[in-house]
């Protein structure tokens, strides 16, 4: 309950902040200067890329697929279709033994263990790569759509 406090305050800040009107031309930020790239400490992924979508049309919430199964090594890519802000987050309890380092360290811009940020903006793209992840299930879920039951399982084989 208190993660879902602190989400429902951390969103209040980010609508806060992101303001109205229309930015001058020298507000706005050229994509080329937007360190939107993973960090160069993720590990390299080695495999094929999965496409998930994040949806949420105000009484459900999806990924879509939410059962996918890769191979250890492979990359997903999270879309925001719609019902936005979604962000991935892994139940801690409920991924293989020795699989939360590799996780967290192919997970970039995480706001916490097993977190990712929140994807705001329509269509961006959020990357997590399973490089060195274990063989296992992996459950996981959009914090601020889980009482819409927004949750899927990844199986790294």
């Amino acid at each position: 309950m208190k993660r879902m406090m602190a989400c429902a305050s951390a969103m209040a800040l980010l609508v806060a902040a992101c303001g109205g009107g229309e930015k001058k031309a020298e507000q706005q930020a050229a994509p080329e200067a937007t360190p939107a790239a993973a960090p160069a400490a993720a590990p390299a992924a080695t495999g094929a890329t999965h496409d998930v979508d994040m949806e949420f049309d105000g009484k459900v919430g999806k990924f879509v697929p939410a059962d996918l199964t890769i191979k250890s090594g492979d990359v997903i890519r999270f879309h925001n279709k719609n019902g936005g802000p979604h962000n991935v987050d892994f139940w801690a309890d409920s991924i293989p033994a020795g699989a939360q380092a590799a996780l967290d360290a192919g997970m970039p811009d995480r706001i916490g263990p097993l977190q990712g940020p929140m994807v705001v903006e329509p269509n961006a793209i959020y990357t997590v790569s399973f490089a060195n992840a274990p063989a296992g299930v992996y459950k996981f879920y959009c914090l601020p759509h889980l009482a819409f039951k927004m949750h899927g399982q990844i199986t790294v084989q």
